[in-house]
C-alpha cells in the first residue's frame, strides 16, 4: 500500500468512528433514560474532552513520530468507539465522552500533520482529498448505523463489532503510512526543535486560524440550521428540509474527493477565493430564498465554496511552524471553537433578528474568509506538482483510492 492510499485510509477510518457514533446516539439516550438537557451535556464532553487533548498531541508526534502517534491514537479512538453504549450511568457517559473527544482531537492532529508532511513529500496537494475520504468513512459508516438502528440492533453488539473491524482496518492502514525515520518525517529525526507541551495559537498562525474560523463557522451554521431554515423561511415539507442538509454535504464530500486537482490548476489562493465567491453567492441566495430549491441550491454552494479551504489552511498552517503537529494543532484549536460556537450563534442571531438576519452574518464571514484568501500561499512551493518521482521513488501523480 502506498503511503498515499494509506493515510487516505485512515482518515477514512477516522470518520468511520465519527459516522458510526452519531446513529446510535438515540440508543444511548433512550438506554440511559436521558432528558434533552442531560443529553446536551454528555454532547458538549467530546469537544472539551478535543480542547483538552489537541494542545498534547504536537508534543506526542515529535516524540514517538507523526506515523506511530497517528497509530496508536487511531487505534485507541476505535476501541473508544464501543465504550459509550457501555456507560450504566450518565456520570459514567460523561467520563467516556471526554476520553473519546481526546482521543478524537488527538487523532485528529496527528493524522492530518502525517498527511501535511507526505504532501510535502509529494510535492503536490492531497489534503483535499484526505478530507474527502474522512467524508466517505463518516457517510458509509453512518449508513450502516441507520440500517442497524432500523433493524434494532443492540448498539453495545454494533458499536462494539464495528469498532473491532475499524480497529483491524486501521492497523492495517497502518502499517503503509510514511516511516518516522524519512528525513522528511516530522520530529527528532528531521532535525526539527521540539514543540511547547502545550500549543496555543501563535501570532504566525492566527490569520490561517481566522481562515478557517470563518469556513468552518458557515459549514457548521449550514449544517446545523438547513433544515430548520428551510422549513421556517420557505416552507418546506419535512423530507425536503432535511435534503437540504443531505445536498450541502454531498457537495462538500464530492468537492473534496475532486478538489486536490483543482487546487493544483489554480494555486491555493485562487482556490480559496473562488470557493468564497461560490459560497458567498450561495450565501446570498440563502437569504433571498423563499422557495425550498433555492434554498437547497443555495446550501449546495456553501458546500461547494468552503469545502477545499480547511485542508488548504491545515497544509498551510503545518508547513508554517518548525514541525507540521505544531501548526495543524494551533489551526485546530481556533477551528473547534468555531465549529462549537457556530450552531449557538445561529441560533441567537435568528431568534433575535430573523433566519435571513442569521444567514445575511454568515455571508458576511465568508465574504472576510474571501478576503483574507492570500495567507494561504505557500512560502517555498511546496504545493507545486514536480515532475518524476518523489525522493522515495513514490509516484507523484498516484490518485486516492476509489
Amino acid at each position: 500500500m502506498s503511503h498515499h492510499r494509506a493515510i487516505a485510509a485512515v482518515f477514512a477510518v477516522h470518520g468511520a468512528v465519527a459516522g458510526t457514533l452519531s446513529t446510535r446516539i438515540p440508543w444511548i439516550q433512550d438506554h440511559l433514560a436521558l432528558d434533552p438537557g442531560a443529553l446536551g451535556m454528555a454532547l458538549l464532553c467530546p469537544p472539551i474532552g478535543a480542547f483538552i487533548g489537541m494542545p498534547m498531541a504536537g508534543r506526542l508526534a515529535y516524540r514517538f513520530g507523526s506515523r506511530a502517534a497517528t497509530r496508536v491514537l487511531v487505534g485507541l479512538w476505535c476501541v473508544a468507539l464501543a465504550l459509550p453504549a457501555l456507560a450504566p450511568s450518565p456520570v459514567w457517559l460523561f467520563a467516556v465522552f471526554l476520553l473519546f473527544g481526546m482521543g478524537a482531537g488527538m487523532a485528529d492532529i496527528t493524522m492530518n500533520a502525517h498527511a501535511v508532511v507526505l504532501e510535502r513529500r509529494l510535492g503536490r496537494s492531497i489534503m483535499s482529498g484526505l478530507h474527502g475520504m474522512w467524508a466517505v468513512g463518516s457517510l458509509t459508516a453512518g449508513g450502516v448505523g441507520a440500517v442497524a438502528a432500523q433493524a434494532g440492533l443492540d448498539a453495545r453488539a454494533h458499536l462494539g463489532a464495528v469498532a473491532a473491524v475499524l480497529l483491524v482496518l486501521g492497523g492495517l492502514a497502518g502499517r503503509g503510512l510514511l516511516p518516522d525515520d524519512k528525513p522528511a518525517a516530522d520530529g527528532p529525526a528531521a532535525g526539527a526543535p521540539a514543540p511547547r507541551r502545550f500549543a496555543l495559537p501563535s501570532r504566525a498562525i492566527l490569520p490561517l486560524g481566522l481562515v478557517g474560523f470563518c469556513a468552518t463557522f458557515a459549514e457548521g451554521a449550514s449544517a446545523n440550521w438547513a433544515a430548520v431554515y428551510l422549513t421556517a423561511v420557505a416552507d418546506a415539507g419535512p423530507g425536503v428540509a432535511a435534503a437540504g442538509y443531505t445536498v450541502l454535504m454531498c457537495c462538500m464530500a464530492g468537492m473534496r474527493l475532486a478538489g486536490d486537482p483543482i487546487i493544483r490548476r489554480l494555486g491555493p489562493v485562487t482556490a480559496v477565493r473562488a470557493g468564497g465567491a461560490l459560497a458567498v453567492h450561495g450565501g446570498v441566495a440563502v437569504v433571498s430564498a423563499r422557495t425550498p430549491a433555492l434554498g437547497i441550491a443555495g446550501f449546495a454552494l456553501v458546500g461547494l465554496g468552503v469545502a477545499v479551504v480547511m485542508p488548504l489552511v491545515l497544509a498551510a498552517a503545518g508547513n508554517a511552524r518548525a514541525t507540521a503537529s505544531e501548526g495543524v494543532t494551533e489551526v485546530v484549536t481556533i477551528t473547534y471553537l468555531s465549529g462549537m460556537v457556530a450552531p449557538a450563534v445561529t441560533g441567537w442571531l435568528a431568534g433575535g433578528l430573523s433566519y435571513p438576519a442569521a444567514f445575511g452574518v454568515i455571508t458576511g464571514v465568508l465574504v472576510v474568509m474571501t478576503l483574507l484568501a492570500r495567507v494561504v500561499r505557500p512560502s517555498d512551493g511546496r504545493t507545486r506538482e514536480p515532475e518524476g518521482p518523489a525522493p522515495d521513488g513514490t509516484q507523484v501523480r498516484e490518485g486516492l483510492p476509489t
